[in-house]
């Protein structure tokens, strides 16, 4: 069955098609509810909320552009439900940018680093932060497509992401002093 008979099927509620149309995307969807999520058990249940809605908007679904795009959308936005800036901006108390924190990482601390160290670091950052990043750098929507989507300004969005990434030099800069 092609993509687009599939979603047909799924769109006239065909419980076999849905269950195929989850076993193909839940896998990659999983991970990016992992970039969201404070834990896998909240991963897992937004995967849950997001299929939810997918299966609930799939007639909105235009056959334009990837289907799999779609549903990251989806996905995202709900992460973003479930986990909105504003309930996490204070969590990080007392951090200010310095400028020894802008100093640059050597190319070869990132090289060091496997895939999953990297994932840890970002996962272990403020979830304020964490979500800036992951959507700037990971999911690559602009400043002002992000102040949107989470009902801030612009200029907030570049400051979460700016002191995201000086964490994340700063905690790659520890595990280089660690590694020496």
């Amino acid at each position: 069955m092609t993509e687009n008979q599939l979603i047909k099927a799924c769109i006239k509620e065909d419980a076999a098609s849905q269950k195929e149309v989850f076993d193909r995307f839940s896998g990659r969807m999983l991970t990016v509810c992992l970039r969201y999520a404070r834990s896998s058990a909240d991963a897992e249940d937004i995967l849950q909320d997001a299929f939810i809605k997918v299966f609930d908007k799939m007639h909105q679904f235009k056959f334009e552009g990837s289907f799999e795009g779609w549903i990251r959308r989806i996905v995202v936005n709900t992460a973003l439900k479930k986990y909105s800036l504003r309930r996490y901006e204070k969590e990080v108390v007392g951090y200010e940018i310095k400028d020894k924190d802008e100093s640059s990482v050597e190319a070869s601390a990132y090289t060091d680093l496997t895939a999953k160290e990297l994932m840890d670091l970002i996962n272990a950052l403020p979830s304020g932060y964490k979500l800036i990043f992951n959507l700037y750098v990971i999911e690559g929507y602009q400043h002002d497509e992000i102040a949107e989507m989470l009902g801030i300004q612009p200029g907030t969005s570049r400051s979460q992401l700016v002191k995201a990434r000086n964490m994340l030099q700063k905690q790659i800069l520890e595990l280089q002093k660690i590694a020496v």
